[in-house]
């Protein structure tokens, strides 16, 4: 039986999906250390990022879609930021169970501050990378998320 092979571009992709795992541990071990002060751990201040940046109050549910995580990680976390007072729930209207999770004040400054801590984390980790760089990283990041979103997998040759 013959052995496929991975396609160049496959090798290449390989190789960027194994330095994005490492990549994404990095990141979440440098947030954990920037925002440890405040209160935060990474994985909040992820969940605060997602309710700041959602047009309107949205139940966990969508919160959880919205940043490719599973519903019950984001309701725990969601639960542990309504007990520190960062978020509240409110009724939804169209939903009896799933209740909109909303910032309070006490959230929206944490979330301000761990922002503020951010900016000159990012400037300078940005320091030297060309903007068109950044972008072509940003646009093949974009369209293989799109595509496992979709669900478009490829053909099962094994």
């Amino acid at each position: 039986m013959p052995q496929i092979k991975r396609t160049p571009a496959g090798e290449a992709l390989s190789n960027l999906i194994l330095d994005l795992f490492r990549l994404n541990s990095l990141l979440f071990t440098a947030g954990d250390r920037m925002v440890a002060g405040l209160g935060l751990t990474s994985a909040r201040w992820q969940i605060l990022g997602a309710i700041v940046t959602a047009e309107r109050p949205q139940p966990v549910a969508w919160l959880a879609r919205d940043l490719g995580a599973a519903r019950q990680n984001v309701q725990r976390i969601v639960n542990d930021l309504q007990r520190d007072g960062l978020v509240t729930f409110e009724t939804n209207p169209h939903h009896r169970r799933a209740q909109l999770v909303v910032l309070t004040e006490k959230g929206r400054q944490s979330f301000d501050a761990a922002m503020r801590l951010q900016l000159p984390w990012v400037n300078g980790l940005s320091d030297g990378l060309s903007m068109k760089d950044i972008e072509t990283v940003s646009r093949v990041v974009s369209t293989l998320r799109g595509r496992l979103e979709s669900g478009q997998e490829p053909d099962d040759r094994a």
